[in-house]
């Protein structure tokens, strides 16, 4: 079946050999896209978006290149106003392509994929498809003046004046397929950048000492996790509302207090949260974080330790601290069926923690490949673009109904029914 999408995505593709250009090229206006730019070198692909930041919304790069390699490129892009999206391809091996796509992230580039060649059509569907969603806001907002540096007043702006607001990925048992719970995830609508993620603008608040601020706006406020899992009871569903907090905010030994009386003030289970760490800078006062997280757990709240793997969570924490869910991170997930090195790293920790009696989660889970493969690997929950996007809490309904139908197909899948 041949897909379309619409053609007015446009897509500058970069490399320097003409017959790998060629081929990505009818790869790409296969799947609908008419506005289409191919370059051979990437200092005049460079020179073409310093002049014009927005004439793409998508970059296809190539990371072996002659003058000017794919890492080189990527950095020299991150100094010009470009907010689109990054596709990075290479025929080199998966080690490599790993480290560019952490490269490309540290520079704050969106990453639709990093593909190894040939470059499959699904692969590319799925890239645009990416493309054309959360971008869409960048793209309607391309007149606006790129983003420089969030200053404290920003923020703190943001946070009294209710520019913040969560958005919601689903979480599912990979077991049976059926939806257990969301993270909420934060997002800033701008009034002049468009849409902000968190990345931007966390370590500002946490530097500045806003994070507790903005902590209570994401748990307690009009669309914080307290109100959706209010909102999930209303509607008969038992979910798990997930919360991501700054180990800044496990300074404060009322922390767990609080939390307990406002989810007792708006009538919800304290079993329905998860608190989320993860280990962003190095713990000042661990003797307090650990009394707060045991407390946490005391009061039936689950604790979770997110990005596993990724050197902010160490063994001795996992040993020390009273978690009941271990994340395993997106990069460590993702495309572990195709690669021995990231085996070699999820199946010990999935055994780990079958051996602690902790479930895990998977992030990243991108394809019906990661789906079979963890699920047959015994990891408990899973959570990514395959299953779905981060959202607002109205769009959930609807997705759920479609998520309901590709369960079915994929639980059918899994025992060898025709679906």
């Amino acid at each position: 079946m041949r897909h379309h999408l619409p053609s007015a995505l446009r897509v500058l593709a970069v490399d320097d050999e003409p017959f790998q250009l060629k081929l990505l090229a009818r790869q790409l206006q296969a799947l609908g896209v008419t506005d289409l730019q191919t370059c051979q070198e990437p200092a005049v692909a460079l020179a073409r978006l310093q002049a014009d930041p927005g004439c793409v919304d998508l970059i296809c790069c190539d990371l072996q290149m002659p003058d000017m390699d794919g890492i080189e490129f990527v950095r020299h892009l991150a100094q010009t106003a470009y907010s689109g999206r990054l596709v990075l391809i290479s025929g080199e091996d998966r080690s490599i392509l790993q480290a560019a796509e952490r490269l490309a992230g540290g520079h704050a580039f969106q990453l639709c994929g990093a593909f190894h060649k040939p470059v499959r059509q699904e692969q590319l569907l799925h890239a645009l498809a990416d493309a054309l969603t959360e971008p869409a806001v960048q793209r309607n907002n391309a007149a606006a003046p790129p983003m420089g540096p969030l200053s404290a007043d920003e923020v703190a702006q943001a946070i009294s004046c209710g520019e913040l607001f969560n958005h919601y990925q689903p979480k599912v048992d990979l077991a049976t397929g059926r939806w257990v719970g969301v993270e909420s995830l934060v997002r800033w609508q701008h009034p002049q950048h468009g849409l902000v993620y968190p990345d931007r603008f966390i370590g500002v608040a946490e530097d500045n000492g806003l994070i507790d601020k903005l902590t209570e706006l994401v748990l307690y406020g009009a669309n914080g996790a307290l109100r959706q899992a209010r909102r999930f009871s209303d509607a008969g569903l038992t979910l798990q509302v997930s919360v991501n907090v700054s180990m800044d905010n496990l300074r404060d030994r009322n922390f767990p207090d609080t939390l307990a009386r406002a989810a007792a003030a708006m009538a919800v289970e304290p079993s329905q949260l998860i608190i989320e760490v993860t280990e962003s800078r190095m713990m000042q006062d661990s003797q307090a974080v650990l009394d707060i997280l045991t407390r946490l757990r005391l009061k039936r709240v689950g604790v979770s330790i997110d990005d596993f793997g990724t050197g902010h969570s160490s063994l001795t924490q996992l040993h020390q601290i009273p978690f009941d869910e271990l994340k395993i991170d997106r990069s460590f997930a993702h495309g572990a069926c195709h690669d021995a090195a990231l085996r070699a790293i999820l199946l010990p920790s999935l055994e780990m923690a079958r051996q602690l009696g902790i479930k895990t989660v998977a992030e990243g889970v991108e394809d019906a490949a990661d789906w079979h493969y963890l699920r047959a690997q015994g990891c408990t929950l899973a959570q990514g673009y395959f299953i779905a996007k981060p959202m607002p809490p109205q769009a959930l309904a609807a997705w759920a109904a479609d998520w309901e139908r590709r369960r079915l197909c994929l639980m059918a899948e899994a025992s060898g029914m025709p679906s």
